[in-house]
């Protein structure tokens, strides 16, 4: 008769949670980077003139989304296969740098090209990286 093997059991009697920390990196980059992201895209709005309300405005909204999308694929990196997380990542830069360039007033097939070329170099080289150094 054919026996199983013994599955492991939980060390003592109740399960335990497992806490998720964030390390200080984990919340400063993606600040750092919403910060300099608003900034640049307000920058870019401003175009020499005064800042305005409006200015201030887009800046602030488009850091703050780009902080939280960081922070969420921080957060879920780990749980990813690397082509998807490669693609994930290609994805937030051509997004974040198709915004950019949509706000130098040129054409929506300019900004989608180039945020194309950047998201598809940014995933070529996310994957590598990740291929190389996973175990």
């Amino acid at each position: 008769m054919a026996t199983h093997a013994a599955m492991p059991g939980r060390r003592g009697g109740r399960a335990h949670a497992r806490t998720r920390r964030h390390t200080p990196l984990a919340w400063a980059l993606p600040l750092v980077l919403g910060v300099i992201y608003g900034f640049y895209a307000a920058f870019i709005r401003r175009d020499g003139g005064p800042s305005t309300g409006g200015q201030v405005l887009l800046g602030l909204v488009s850091g703050v989304v780009l902080a939280a999308l960081c922070f969420a694929v921080g957060r879920i990196q780990g749980s990813l296969p690397r082509e998807l997380r490669a693609a994930v990542y290609g994805a937030l830069t051509a997004c974040a740098i198709g915004f950019l360039v949509s706000l130098t007033d040129t054409s929506v097939l300019r900004s989608t090209a180039l945020g194309l070329v950047v998201g598809v170099g940014v995933l070529c080289v996310s994957f590598y990286f990740f291929y190389t150094r996973e175990t």
